[in-house]
Formats: C-alpha cells, structure tokens, sequence
C-alpha cells in the first residue's frame, strides 16, 4: 500500500464479535454518506461499529450509533460523533434488505470499515440471524478444538 492511501484495502474498524453473536446469510459492500470531517477522522483509523446496526428509514438504509469521533482540527466544522448515516446500496439491494428486515426477522450488521482500493470509504455489511446461547456455545467449542488441534500439531512436528 502506498502512502497516500491508494493501492490497497485499508480496514478503518472491525466488528469481531458480529461473526459470534450473529450467523451471517449474505455480505454486501455499500458506500457510505459521510461530510469531509468524517472522512478525515476516519482515515487516521479512528471509528467503532461495535454496538452499531443498519435498518431501513422510509426507502433508504440507514447506519446507526457508528461513532466516527470529531476530526480535532476541524473546530466548528465539525460533525456529530454517532449521527444516522445513509448507506448507499443499489436499489435492488435495498428492497432485498428491507424485505428480509420487515419479513424474516434478519438483522442488518455492519462487519467492517473500509477504504478501498480507489481510496473510498465502504463498509461491509451483512444480512444476519442472531444466535442462540446453545449455538454460541458450540461455536466456541469449535474453536477451542481448532486451537488444541493446531497446538498437538505443532508439538508432534
């Protein structure tokens, strides 16, 4: 990756915990509304989507309680922290989502932050089902097993 921010992905935020609470049906990539402050701050890596979620607002797909913090240099300029920002997807995708919000009981979750390789800010969304405490269970057992696996290999050679 160069120095001015073109080349490759750069990942601003990470939701970690979303492929554990949620079971993930369909990603889709969406760009996002955002004022010039918000693009700055968000290039010097500063944003959470941990507890942040995506629903629809009349026609449209709206991203909710993101905090993208103020840009410091930006004094009056500057925007709110945690506004409603709008998700710019096609609208074939946007009827598909709302559709699965209001009738299957899926969830809209925002799984990371990005810029990509022209230097645009998207974020990485996907339609989810949330799951249940036995399936959180055996999804971390999974894990512990894969870990364990890893580790007797290693040892063995």
């Amino acid at each position: 990756m160069s120095a001015g921010g073109k080349g490759a992905v750069r990942v601003v935020a990470d939701n970690r915990k979303a492929r554990f609470n949620y079971e993930i049906v369909e990603t889709f990539e969406a760009g996002l509304a955002l004022t010039g402050t918000e693009v700055k701050s968000l290039r010097e890596g500063k944003a959470t989507i941990g507890e942040s979620y995506a629903g629809p607002s009349g026609e449209e797909i709206l991203l909710f309680n993101a905090n993208i913090p103020e840009y410091l240099q930006a004094n009056r300029f500057n925007h709110e922290p945690r506004r409603p920002r709008k998700l710019l997807l096609h609208r074939r995708q946007i009827n598909k989502l709302i559709g699965a919000t209001q009738r299957e009981g899926f969830t809209i979750v925002p799984l990371r932050v990005y810029f990509n390789e022209r230097g645009r800010a998207k974020i990485e969304i996907a339609l989810a089902r949330g799951k249940k405490l036995h399936d959180k269970r055996e999804t971390e057992k999974k894990r512990s097993w894969e870990r364990e696996k890893s580790r007797l290999m290693r040892e063995k050679g």
